[in-house]
């Protein structure tokens, strides 16, 4: 049987980016296939009634040059919007959706995105910025939003969302390998331990 990392994630979460700068590296080293489970972490804080470190401002603080650290130490730019925490059930509903209507162009879009977001450091909470991002990366914004309102696609983020919960999850990133369950990019160590 092959190793893989299911990896349940939620483009807003700084840590979820750089455990996404790393993850395809271990799993190429280790020979490992990585499953990109897109969740809604809103609806997952809402579930086990945890909420974002940024909300408590000693741990917010902290946090922050947490994050620094480790971006430095992966050596991958990290830069927060000014709107940080944002709003991302529209962004999540196109991820689900290209993952679900268009597979193949699924990770150049997640790419886009990131990139936007946790480089560039854009305010993806605007729809008319998320439709420049995706002209720019050569994405019909209408198309994507389309896709946002999707039946299928809303249930299926609505899916992901409650059996990530059901398996524990309470934040984000959170990645399994096998039965055991990895929280956070500063455990990517015991990730590649598990798979190697």
């Amino acid at each position: 049987m092959s190793k893989t990392v299911e990896f349940f994630f939620d483009l807003g979460s700084p840590a979820t980016y750089l455990a996404y700068t790393q993850l395809p590296k271990i799993c190429a080293q280790t020979d490992s296939q990585l499953i990109y489970t897109p969740m809604l972490l809103g609806g997952v804080f809402k579930a086990t009634g945890n909420a974002s470190p940024a909300t408590i401002p000693a741990k917010g603080r902290y946090m922050f040059q947490d994050l620094d650290r480790y971006a430095k130490r992966y050596g991958v730019p990290l830069k927060f919007t000014a709107d940080f925490p944002i709003n991302t059930l529209m962004l999540m509903r196109a991820v689900m959706g290209m993952q679900l209507r268009h597979p193949e162009r699924f990770l150049t879009f997640i790419d886009c995105l990131f990139h936007a977001l946790w480089v560039e450091g854009r305010n993806l909470n605007d729809p008319a910025t998320v439709a420049a991002v995706l002209t720019q990366n050569g994405f019909d914004p209408n198309e994507v939003l389309a896709l946002t309102t999707d039946e299928e696609v809303k249930a299926t983020l609505k899916d992901n969302t409650e059996k990530a919960v059901q398996r524990g999850v309470f934040g984000a990133p959170s990645m399994f390998v096998g039965d055991q369950m990895f929280f956070g990019q500063d455990r990517l160590d015991f990730i590649l331990e598990a798979l190697s």
